[in-house]
């Protein structure tokens, strides 16, 4: 794996990152439907969108990238609304989307499931990195097991627990009148996905997961990923596709008796390979698909 691949890597999975520089790092503000924005980081690695919602309630964010894009990401939302953000949602426990927490707790209550609760309290340690317990401050205040609805804004949300995807405490949020749906780490828009075995991802439960999301969703649903630009149900169908070509080959050839070396070798047809895009290359997708098998 490349240097710069690493390091954007290391970033996404670590709780904080005191000697990265955000200085070149932009936020811009993209307005999804209704009156859900979304904060995308741009000319540099901010971490995971975040999802926006505004009205007469008041702010709710869903995850809040890490603790050093502060500023950044309060100048954005007093552009759409002034004061505090009354809820924090986060999808999950990596740092790119709950980093934040400590600097909104003071004004926010902060939600999130059973799982990201319990890992942040705790050290966590992957294949990558190894991240201290967080302070008190970040943690959520409010934590469910399966779903959560919240009345804001006009809006029905609902927060729902896909279990064993891109890690064990994975939620997706449906803002259900302004038909959205922000699906965290569940979806890398154009391409392949971390998925977190050590924290309780695997990879074909996320394929399951993300069929249960396609047939749940409209057909006209907007569609804020975890990291990448504003997407459509066509697009994730298209990635579902992707995610259930690569599981059959990786199946096929382990049924044949190839090993790990064996397939990462072979690698990828050329189709898939241009799912390239991002960090995760076709070696350590394989691997991921390897391992949860």
């Amino acid at each position: 794996m490349k240097l710069h691949s690493l390091i954007i890597l290391f970033l996404l999975i670590s709780q904080s990152v005191p000697s990265r520089d955000f200085t070149d790092v932009e936020l811009k503000t993209v307005h999804v439907h209704g009156n859900i924005y979304m904060l995308e980081g741009i000319h540099g690695f901010a971490g995971g969108n975040i999802g926006v919602s505004i009205g007469d309630d008041d702010i709710l964010i869903v995850d809040d990238q890490f603790s050093e894009m502060n500023e950044k990401i309060r100048a954005a939302l007093a552009k759409l609304k002034p004061g505090q953000p009354r809820f924090v949602l986060n999808t999950h426990w990596h740092g790119d989307h709950t980093g934040g927490n400590i600097n909104f707790n003071t004004h926010a209550t902060i939600i999130a499931h059973d799982n990201v609760r319990k890992r942040l309290m705790e050290e966590q340690s992957n294949m990558f990195a190894t991240t201290p317990a967080r302070p008190k401050e970040a943690w959520p205040v409010i934590t469910f097991d399966e779903s959560l609805t919240i009345y804001f804004n006009g809006e029905t949300i609902k927060v729902l627990h896909f279990p064993n995807g891109h890690t064990d405490g994975d939620s997706v949020i449906y803002f259900v009148e302004s038909n959205v749906v922000h699906m965290g780490d569940h979806y890398f828009a154009g391409m392949f996905p971390f998925v977190d075995i050590d924290s309780g991802g695997n990879v074909l439960s996320f394929a399951d997961n993300i069929k249960k999301i396609i047939d749940s969703v409209p057909d006209d649903v907007r569609i804020i990923p975890g990291h990448g630009p504003l997407s459509n149900k066509e697009e994730l169908i298209s990635y579902y596709k992707m995610l259930q070509d690569s599981i059959q080959i990786v199946q096929q050839n382990v049924n044949q008796g190839m090993t790990l070396e064996q397939l990462l070798e072979n690698g990828l047809p050329d189709d898939l390979k241009s799912w390239e895009t991002g960090f995760i290359k076709a070696d350590k997708w394989l691997t991921f698909i390897y391992q949860s098998l």
